[in-house]
Parts: C-alpha cells; structure tokens; sequence
C-alpha cells in the first residue's frame, strides 16, 4: 500500500487511539498514544488489528500478543495535516499495560499534582505482564 501520509524522519506517524462509540464520528475515550511505520499499517489495515512500532523495542508490535487485550479496528482517520492517525476500536479488556482500561487514567490539577486515581483497574499487570516485557 501507499500512503500518501507525513511520517517522521524516522519513518514513524504518531496514533491516537479511542475506544468505538458506535457513532458516525469519534467521541469515545482515549485509550492510548502510539507510533505506526509503513509496515505496521500495512499489517493493521490487513488484518483489522492494531499493530504498531515499539520504539522502545524496536519491533513491530501488535496489541494483545502478550496479555490478549487485543484492539480491533472499527474506523481510522487521519487528519489534516495528514501527520497524525486516529483510530476508533473495540478494545479487549484494558489497553493500558497498568491494567487501567486507558492509559490516560492519571487526572493531574492546575498545579501539576496528581489527583487520586478514581477508577479501578480491570486486570492485575503483574499477573499479565513479566518483568522482561
């Protein structure tokens, strides 16, 4: 496929992605931010699961593979500016590694303090996640 898209030096587009709302246009919450490559996206749009690029791991990554909280795709858009990708799914479990169902589960005040967190979290991450993960 080609993607007439504005990737990074890198190679990489930056994603926002939001849990489905059923709706004709987004408005459910953030569950997370990553990155996407050629490739990535390419895997993502053929299967219709999420898989990303792990700049951390420097591989590709498709969501779920370790703990099954997978993310099916429901619709994508890409903005503007053609630099950023949004994509609208049905979320499996919690799409936060923490076991929170976003990772944006962190509210802070005006002051930069964090404001108790006042959700529970859906999954026990250390019973999901190794420590080599």
């Amino acid at each position: 496929m080609e993607f007439d898209f504005k990737f990074t030096s890198e190679g990489l587009i930056p994603v926002i992605v939001q849990e489905s709302t059923g709706n004709d246009r987004p408005a459910g919450r953030v569950l997370m931010f990553a990155w996407m490559n050629r490739e990535s996206l390419a895997m993502t749009l053929e299967s219709g699961m999420m898989t990303y690029w792990s700049r951390s791991r420097k591989k590709l990554w498709l969501k779920g593979e370790t703990s099954g909280h997978t993310q099916r795709v429901v619709r994508w858009y890409v903005d503007c500016d053609k630099d950023v990708l949004l994509f609208e799914v049905e979320q499996t479990t919690g799409a936060c590694h923490t076991g929170y169902e976003s990772c944006f589960f962190q509210e802070m005040d005006r002051d930069g303090t964090p404001v108790p967190v006042r959700e529970n979290k859906l999954f026990d991450d250390s019973s999901v996640y190794s420590k080599a993960t």
